[in-house]
């Protein structure tokens, strides 16, 4: 994607967090560690569920598709940062820096309506099994997921054409550690009202929209479970939720946190560290998360395995 630049400034400066010579090696190891256990995880979530017939289902379409947005929202901010650790000068083109905006709030977004779509799944789960095969048909849960991807694309594109043609007069020191387009407005050399009155209205839409929707989902959702008779049905019911609502808080609290935050520089650095833990701790604990809570995905992952043990062992064997 090739942004149209008006101004003097071709790079940007991260500023990042304060540099601390004695743990540089400690947390460019953990943020690896972390990064590859993450890719890990959130990969064999999907080929577990692609190869696995009976979890070809809407719930785990929905699954794929969540790993698939965790794998690609870390990758697009931790191999910059690992880069960043063991750089002096933090820098990143004019280019780059629009292009890791609009993902990173691109499929920030996107996750908020996945979710909400996975609550309405498992509202109608719940609320009205016997209808649930005929309403949430493959082909709508196709057509969820893309329309998902389609609005988000299509709502964050005028914000950020709109500020790839503001313009940069320096400084050129971004005080995060990516492009947050909240601090690169605070860069612009002219008024950036406007910009600032679209993206509040944007987050409004992106936030409370879905977080209503996902509100009254669960408002049904618990008062069909308490009507059910027995103590087994209503655990089983609540565990098929209990996934779903760790993601939910993760994803929706550190949002609302940096949205209602007050301004200032004490707050600046708040901001970053809640951001990095909820960049890096959703999708690290998407595939713990719903693998240790699903038995379904447990006896995938275990049948998938034996599988490969069987393999090895009949490749020794003809060796042999």
């Amino acid at each position: 994607m090739a942004w149209r630049n008006e101004t003097t400034v071709t790079e940007f400066i991260f500023q990042g967090f304060p540099r601390i010579p004695q743990l540089q090696i400690s947390l460019f190891v953990s943020l690896l560690v972390i990064y590859l256990t993450t890719l890990t995880g959130n990969i064999l979530m999907i080929v577990v569920i692609w190869l696995d017939y009976r979890l070809h289902t809407p719930m785990y379409l929905f699954l794929i598709n969540l790993s698939f947005l965790e794998t690609c929202f870390v990758s697009l901010l931790v191999p910059k940062m690992l880069v960043d650790f063991l750089s002096e000068k933090k820098m990143i083109t004019f280019n780059g820096c629009m292009t890791q905006c609009y993902f990173y709030f691109l499929m920030g977004t996107t996750d908020f309506f996945l979710l909400t779509t996975m609550s309405y799944d498992r509202y109608v789960a719940i609320c009205h099994p016997l209808h649930y095969p005929t309403i949430m048909s493959n082909k709508l849960c196709i057509q969820l997921v893309i329309g998902c991807w389609v609005v988000t694309s299509l709502l964050l594109l005028p914000p950020i054409i709109l500020l790839s043609r503001l313009p940069f007069c320096g400084p050129k020191v971004i005080n995060h550690f990516f492009c947050d387009s909240s601090t690169l407005l605070n860069l612009a050399c002219t008024n950036t009202d406007f910009i600032k009155l679209i993206n509040l209205i944007i987050s409004i839409i992106v936030l409370v929209g879905p977080l209503l929707l996902i509100v009254v989902s669960y408002v049904y959702i618990i008062s069909t479970i308490l009507r059910i008779p027995s103590a087994h049905g209503r655990n089983k019911a609540f565990s098929t939720c209990a996934s779903h609502l760790s993601m939910v808080t993760i994803s929706f609290g550190s949002a609302i946190f940096i949205e209602i935050r007050p301004t200032g520089k004490k707050s600046s650095d708040i901001d970053k560290a809640v951001l990095m833990v909820s960049s890096i701790l959703a999708p690290l604990l998407n595939p713990f998360i719903y693998t240790l809570r699903n038995e379904k995905v447990k006896e995938a992952l275990r049948d998938a395995l034996n599988r490969s043990v069987r393999r090895c062992k009949k490749g020794r064997e003809i060796k042999v």
